[in-house]
């Protein structure tokens, strides 16, 4: 079944989008010095390429007979507490290496727009192979930018703040919940 015309453009824009996201990870694996973040972003690369490789397949053939390896999401990453203090950032306007946290930080941006566009592009899929592989690319960027966003987290890289006690009681207050025994019998 040949792709709709929506579908091939969203399949470039991804496509685009992919090779960007190769180009930026091999320059990151080139540039970072903190272990534990070469050590990630070597371990998502390999998902990167299929996902790329796949799509070239959709583009070539409006098929793949792969699918997708989708990383399992980092549970046992502790998740960061507050920090006293948040170390500055200023954008550099002259510079000749990224340090670990402009990597950290541009692969995390990457990894969430990257996910958005793919979540987008399955809602207006309607080959069901491709609309299936998109959703198993935004699954992967999820759980990568979920990883990704831990690390900088526990580095004090990215500010990690906390719901009023205020905020959480307005909301438990308006909302309750539907009882859940067959409420659709309430129409017949």
């Amino acid at each position: 079944m040949p792709l709709g015309s929506h579908e091939a453009h969203e399949l470039n824009e991804l496509l685009l989008s992919c090779t960007n996201s190769i180009q930026s990870m091999a320059l990151f694996l080139n540039q970072a010095s903190d272990v534990e973040l070469k050590n990630m972003i070597e371990r998502h690369y390999a998902v990167h390429v299929q996902d790329y490789n796949m799509k070239v397949e959709f583009a070539n053939r409006s098929y793949s007979p792969d699918t997708l390896n989708v990383p399992a999401m980092q549970m046992n990453t502790a998740v960061a507490a507050p920090a006293a203090h948040y170390p500055p950032i200023e954008p550099q306007v002259k510079l000749q290496q990224l340090n670990d946290r402009a990597i950290a930080t541009s692969y995390l941006l990457t990894l969430k727009r990257a996910g958005r566009e793919y979540a987008w592009s399955a809602f207006e899929c309607s080959t069901p192979q491709l609309r299936s592989f998109l959703e198993s690319a935004f699954q992967m960027c999820s759980h990568q930018a979920y990883e990704v966003w831990s690390y900088m987290a526990r580095k004090g890289e990215y500010p990690v703040t906390y719901a009023s006690p205020e905020a959480l009681q307005a909301m438990q207050q308006i909302y309750q919940p539907v009882p859940e025994h067959q409420p659709g019998q309430l129409y017949s």
